[in-house]
């Protein structure tokens, strides 16, 4: 059997470290302002920070990109001819054209050599993932099998997020104006699910950000009996005020704090939902029969 490289995109927020430590292959995508016209690619040339600095600067936010074709074909090239057979899930096909590109570039490669497995997620809701494909890899698994395995788990991931304002979705054309205007008005700080392949508004508490927060704690609370407890993500958008540690607290009531990672978005995330964005993932287990 071959051996097997895992790889993802930059849309899936694990930290160099978790990327490090598992052997893992991050590609990254593409992030531009049309007043600038440069083509970014995240996490390599551009940084989250940098995203809010130029949509200050520019009074609007970025475009988000695919991964192409050929820059697939690149990606998977030398590693397929270095003997490697290739295991890539990113970004869901329901937010990006990158899967649908991944797939149509895995058909110039022998057959059997490359599979792609389509997330129908975002974020560390792909990290989890990613991290199941690194283990099974390490079992021994070939990537035939490691494929059909994490696609069962593709619809126990939940991935929430809470979102302190919605300029961001606004300027990006993802929310009106009027909605954008009702929720500064009624202090609505929206709580997002990636649900069917898609981000949606999934409930809109009223009051502080910390009411969304706690929110989004006591859904967390109501999987937990069934929910995978050794990876746990905290993962967040920066300029949080104190709010990521809080949650991390109220977490390791409950989970081991080794098995809590705290991660920071990529300019993907940041590009959609703006500064003081913060999301709990984790893999629920089927309740038993």
């Amino acid at each position: 059997m071959n051996k097997i490289i895992v790889m993802s995109d930059s849309t899936c927020d694990l930290g160099e470290e978790l990327i490090t430590k598992h052997n893992i292959k991050i590609v990254p995508l593409h992030v531009s302002f049309p007043k600038e016209q440069i083509d970014y690619l995240d996490g390599v040339t551009i940084t989250a920070e940098d995203v809010y600095k130029k949509a200050e600067e520019f009074s609007e936010t970025p475009k988000t990109g695919a991964r192409n074709i050929n820059e697939f074909i690149e990606d998977f090239t030398p590693l397929i001819n270095e003997g490697y057979d290739i295991i890539y899930i990113g970004i869901g096909s329901g937010l990006s054209s990158t899967y649908n590109n991944a797939c149509i570039a895995a058909k110039e490669f022998p057959e059997g050599r490359i599979e792609i497995v389509d997330s129908q997620n975002l974020s560390t809701g792909i990290g989890l993932l990613v991290l199941k494909m690194a283990k099974f890899r390490d079992e021994g698994m070939g990537v035939k099998e490691i494929a059909e395995k994490v696609r069962e788990l593709v619809p126990q991931v939940s991935a929430k997020f809470c979102i302190d304002r919605l300029d961001y979705l606004h300027k990006g054309g993802r929310c009106s104006g009027m909605t954008k205007l009702v929720a500064h008005f009624l202090h609505i700080h929206p709580v997002a699910k990636v649900i069917n392949n898609k981000l949606t508004v999934f409930r809109m508490p009223r009051g502080k950000y910390r009411k969304a927060v706690d929110e989004q704690i006591k859904m967390f609370l109501e999987d937990l009996p069934y929910l995978d407890k050794s990876c746990v993500f905290v993962t967040d958008s920066g300029h949080m005020d104190g709010e990521d540690l809080y949650v991390i607290e109220e977490l390791k009531k409950y989970i081991e704090p080794e098995n809590i990672h705290h991660t920071i978005a990529g300019c993907v995330i940041s590009s959609h939902c703006g500064p003081k964005t913060i999301g709990i993932l984790y893999i629920g287990e089927k309740p038993k029969e």
